[in-house]
């Protein structure tokens, strides 16, 4: 079925579940915060439900790991400042 959209699938393997581990926590949480919350009686009603925590996910849910920013809020200030997020790596220019 992958093929026949050519699509191509970008894992190191079986059994590595560290591939993807970001977007796994993502639908983690869009699982456990809006399709599950919300009854879903049909497709269009289930890609409403998802475009909307999408949004909210961006741009209104603090996250921890980010210093309690939203991700839209860490990326402007990454952009901002891109100095004070890279440097401390040795990643930044």
């Amino acid at each position: 079925m992958l093929a026949d959209h050519h699509i191509t699938l970008s894992m190191s393997g079986k059994g590595n579940c560290f591939d993807n581990a970001c977007i796994e926590s993502f639908f983690s949480h869009l699982k456990v915060e809006a399709l599950y919350y919300y009854p879903i009686a049909d497709i269009d009603k289930a890609q409403r439900v998802t475009e909307k925590y999408i949004y909210f996910y961006n741009h209104q849910r603090a996250q921890r790991k980010l210093n309690r920013l939203t991700p839209v809020e860490y990326r402007n200030q990454a952009v901002a400042y891109p100095r004070c997020f890279f440097d401390v790596y040795n990643l930044g220019p």
